[in-house]
């Protein structure tokens, strides 16, 4: 049995399947600029921006896996819904979207098939759907009350 590095919905990366070598996470803030006369524009916080994840790897097909695994994070990303993703600490990271699938293949058998298969996997966080009821947006706002 394989040790599950991370699973992306019913998808899973392992070390004998589709291992990734890198995970870069991006968080950003959105910040508006709001013009004003004689003076540079003053900046308003408009709240977090979304995460994003960029996971790097490959795949060699001849050892275990095969060469559709590619295929199936392709086809995850075709459903267009969003998936829980979950690292192998247990660590849930809430749920995620595949918005970019790409691959590089190479040293070729001689019919044409590759024996590497590099890839990236673009994840966007796919954002909270829990709508805080209005004390709880209140008292994020003036803090708790007594």
């Amino acid at each position: 049995m394989s040790v599950v590095m991370m699973a992306l919905g019913p998808f899973r990366f392992s070390l004998e399947t589709a291992a990734y070598e890198s995970l870069e996470r991006t968080a950003a803030w959105r910040w508006e600029s709001n013009d004003r006369i004689g003076r540079a524009p003053a900046l308003q916080y408009a709240g977090k921006a979304s995460q994003t994840i960029k996971l790097q790897g490959a795949v060699f097909p001849a050892w275990k896996g095969g060469i559709g695994q590619l295929d199936e994070m392709r086809a995850l990303g075709d459903r267009g819904e969003p998936f829980m993703l979950t690292d192998g600490l247990g660590f849930v990271w809430g749920r995620w979207v595949i918005t970019d699938v790409s691959e590089s293949q190479s040293a070729f058998l001689a019919m044409g098939a590759p024996r590497k298969q590099a890839w990236t996997l673009s994840l966007t966080y796919y954002g909270d759907d829990e709508v805080a009821s209005p004390a709880a947006r209140t008292q994020a706002v003036i803090g708790p009350t007594l």
